[in-house]
């Protein structure tokens, strides 16, 4: 099967979370199954500058705002996959953060930057742009990419299929009713049952409606989203579309995220032999500035800083966890409130707690591996990957019984511990006190040092590969090519 993906960012040229990583890892995954995987990314200054042998395949002329518009071909430079690219300077050559500009808030024309992505897609799909090479299925990822379900519908003739996975539902690619003129498409999407929400125009509910089957990034979540509390005003659609809509847990990348040996951290080790874990510790409170003490347990964050993520609830949980004797340190960068709020605790406790601003992979990898926890309250939670990377790493994870996190970590309660199958830490409600009940049996366990490692142990013995996932999507893609030969999604339905 031929399989295009299209994305805004891939792993590890462009980042900004967990989207970058799944479209890094899963096409090489595909492909190492005989799927023969091709991408489409939008021509951001990293992605440009890594195509290699680049041909055009198209000259698009002008449209969507753009004077110029291309379609190259190539290979990109740490992508083992070869990749389609849109060469649009006007609209994608733009240094920093791939959706937002200096001032932190959208870019003005994000609806016309990522209209032309699905718009390609959608050709490229049909056979229209480059005839050396036609995908059977398209496969878009998240809101970015949506619209190029809503154009292979307008054209149900067109035989290739669409998958359409949701990485974050929170994110919805929402924007003013009176810019649909601008998205090329036909007037009969623009209606409640179309892609019209509360007066807007939404990427993602293009995605929803029109993908011959859906996909989220774990299980849990998938039944989550068709609920109020997590649906974010789309659980109708999705309870419509009912078992079109599949769970798929991300996997990580064994190469990438590999305690024995990775190249970032300080010393390494493995399950049978742990002694390097103590020397990340101390490695990694000398570079945060903190006392080199073994008998404080420390917690790890890196984590995007934003209310979602439940970091205000560890904020709240924190005066007891720094009375205690507890150590925090946190790499990341979000909302104002939440970087002041951490700086204040830093300044207040400058022994115990040390905070970096920014993201930087190699420290990610120091913090995972240095830690003894690792942190992840979320209010809300696709997938994750860093309670992932902890459990690699014999770093317990520390997370809230929410979407992929409640899918992938053991609480340790008794029974668990008894049965040795304990991996972390589990609470439920979203609040500071039950951090902090959590908190306290994270202190109980530490100062029993056999078992903290065997519950070390029993984490590093996960095996959350991509080549599980790539079996399960690769099964997804041949029911939705059924589904588009027999009930295709058109507009006209």
């Amino acid at each position: 099967m031929r399989v295009l993906q299209v994305a805004a960012e891939v792993f590890p040229l462009v980042k900004t979370g967990g989207l970058a990583d799944v479209v890094g890892a899963l096409p090489p995954a595909l492909a190492a199954q005989g799927v023969d995987t091709q991408l489409l990314l939008p021509g951001l200054p990293a992605v440009a500058g890594a195509l290699h042998g680049a041909r055009t395949v198209a000259q698009l002329g002008p449209m969507f705002g753009a004077a110029r518009v291309a379609l190259l071909h190539g290979r990109l430079h740490g992508v083992d996959v070869p990749a389609y690219v849109l060469d649009a300077p006007y609209l994608y050559r733009r240094e920093g953060n791939p959706y937002l500009g200096p001032d932190g808030h959208d870019w003005p024309d994000n609806l016309q930057r990522f209209a032309l992505l699905g718009w390609a897609a959608a050709h490229l799909a049909g056979g229209e742009l480059d005839p050396r090479w036609q995908p059977e299925l398209l496969h878009a990822h998240d809101w970015h990419a949506a619209l190029a379900c809503a154009h292979l519908a307008m054209h149900p003739s067109t035989a290739a299929a669409s998958v359409f996975t949701i990485h974050n539902l929170a994110y919805q690619g929402l924007f003013p009713l009176g810019d649909f003129a601008l998205l090329g498409l036909s007037q009969r999407v623009l209606w409640p049952h179309g892609i019209e929400f509360h007066r807007q125009v939404s990427f993602m509910k293009a995605g929803l409606l029109y993908a011959d089957r859906i996909s989220t990034v774990s299980p849990t979540y998938a039944r989550e989203i068709a609920t109020p509390e997590f649906g974010c005003g789309l659980e109708g659609v999705l309870r419509d579309r009912g078992a079109d809509v599949r769970g798929i847990l991300n996997g990580v990348d064994g190469a990438l995220w590999n305690p024995a040996t990775d190249r970032a951290i300080a010393a390494r080790y493995d399950a049978a032999s742990l002694a390097g874990k103590a020397y990340c510790k101390a490695a990694l409170q000398r570079e945060f500035g903190l006392p080199e003490r073994a008998d404080a347990p420390l917690l790890g964050v890196v984590s995007r800083l934003t209310s979602q993520k439940g970091l205000d609830l560890l904020l709240g949980a924190l005066p007891a966890w720094v009375e205690r004797g507890g150590q925090l340190v946190v790499q990341g960068s979000g909302e104002a409130a939440l970087e002041q709020a951490l700086r204040a605790a830093a300044a207040r406790h400058p022994q115990q707690v040390a905070l970096h601003l920014g993201y930087d992979e190699p420290r990610a990898h120091r913090v995972v591996a240095g830690a003894d926890v690792i942190v992840v309250p979320s209010r809300f939670e696709p997938c994750g990957l860093t309670q992932m990377y902890g459990l690699r790493y014999g770093t317990l994870p520390l997370v809230r019984r929410v979407g992929g996190l409640a899918d992938t970590v053991v609480d340790a309660d008794e029974a668990a511990l008894a049965a040795d199958r304990a991996t972390g830490f589990v609470f439920d409600a979203a609040h500071a006190d039950a951090v902090d009940a959590a908190l306290r049996r994270v202190w109980a366990l530490f100062r029993e040092p056999a078992r903290w490692q065997q519950v070390m142990r029993r984490a590093m013995a996960q095996t959350f590969g991509w080549d599980d996932a790539a079996r399960q999507y690769r099964a997804l893609y041949d029911d939705a090519a059924e589904a588009r030969r027999t009930h295709p999604r058109g507009v006209y339905r």
